[in-house]
């Protein structure tokens, strides 16, 4: 097998016969071996039953995935990962705003020699504020991490086997699938793709779930975090040190004072407030130590197809 193509597919039903006639165009026109991982991850909608009617017309590249829940975006990829044959892996969003004709540009990139591609939207057409966290996020992750990804929201990428098969080695429940792949990558490289506005249907990631992406990049790849936060609690028992002093000088010198009560009360709370979020941090990290010691099961099967024949 030349090429595995992963897809999660939440909630997508008006999306997915344009995606499957263009996807199944672009890599016949290719002339090598493929095939499809759709992975139904916990869909509300008839994608599910759309995507066994893709099984019947090209039962020879097409394969199913059905979990029996909504476990998220990347840890459908890892179902997909796990079971795909293809020295070369590309994942795909099934919402058509990565068009499956940059495929095309992906395999190239693998051909000429590099291992991990990662796809930069031309011109991302996303609503501002979608653009400006996006931003924020990946200076955040490029500076904390030193993962260089020029666009780590596009999810239309490619890999070779070896790294795929590193990151499901992994074992992690909680990952971000690109920055993973970059820290096994010896030749990584990004590609201009083009980038469409969503046609139907709408974003599956809220506010609530980008900050969690984000958290998750940052607690999964530094301890920059903790360090921050040591660091600063040593610059703060100085001033801390410091201002006891004045205090004492001043206590010696003019006398008791009051004047100095509410000052001392608001750094008082800022330093409280800046405990509750060193807490908050720690306790990111022991989450994730405490869901690996669970040792239970990224996701549960519902039903698979395509597979037993292998």
């Amino acid at each position: 097998m030349d090429i595995s193509v992963a897809i999660p597919v939440y909630n997508e039903e008006v999306n997915l016969e344009p995606l499957f006639e263009r996807l199944c165009k672009t890599m016949d026109s290719m002339g090598r071996k493929w095939e499809v991982i759709f992975v139904n991850d916990g869909s509300k909608d008839l994608s599910w039953k759309i995507l066994k009617s893709f099984r019947e017309k090209r039962p020879d590249v097409v394969k199913l995935i059905d979990f029996n829940g909504n476990y998220g975006q990347h840890t459908a990829l890892i179902a997909a990962f796990e079971r795909c044959r293809g020295d070369i892996v590309v994942t795909l969003d099934a919402d058509l705003q990565n068009p499956p004709e940059e495929i095309v540009k992906l395999i190239e990139k693998i051909d000429a020699g590099y291992d991990a591609v990662g796809g930069y939207r031309k011109e991302r057409e996303d609503s501002i504020s979608r653009k400006l966290a996006s931003k924020i996020v990946n200076f955040a992750r490029e500076n904390m991490t030193n993962i260089s990804m020029k666009d780590q929201g596009c999810m239309l990428r490619a890999y070779k086997s070896n790294i795929v098969r590193a990151i499901v080695n992994c074992g992690e429940r909680s990952t971000f699938i690109p920055a993973l792949a970059y820290t096994f990558a010896s030749n990584p490289v990004d590609v201009e793709v083009e980038h469409c506005a969503r046609q139907a249907g709408k974003s599956k990631y809220n506010l609530y779930k980008l900050i969690r992406l984000n958290f998750d990049l940052i607690t999964g790849f530094t301890l920059i975090p903790l360090q921050m936060f040591t660091l600063f609690g040593f610059l703060t028992a100085m001033g801390s040190l410091l201002l006891f002093i004045l205090l004492m000088a001043r206590r010696f010198l003019l006398g008791s004072e009051a004047d100095g009560v509410f000052t001392l009360f608001s750094i008082l709370f800022f330093l409280i407030s800046v405990a509750i979020i060193g807490i908050g941090i720690m306790g990111e990290y022991v989450g994730r130590i405490y869901q690996v010691v669970q040792a239970r099961p990224r996701y549960v099967l519902k039903e698979t197809e395509g597979f037993d024949e292998e």
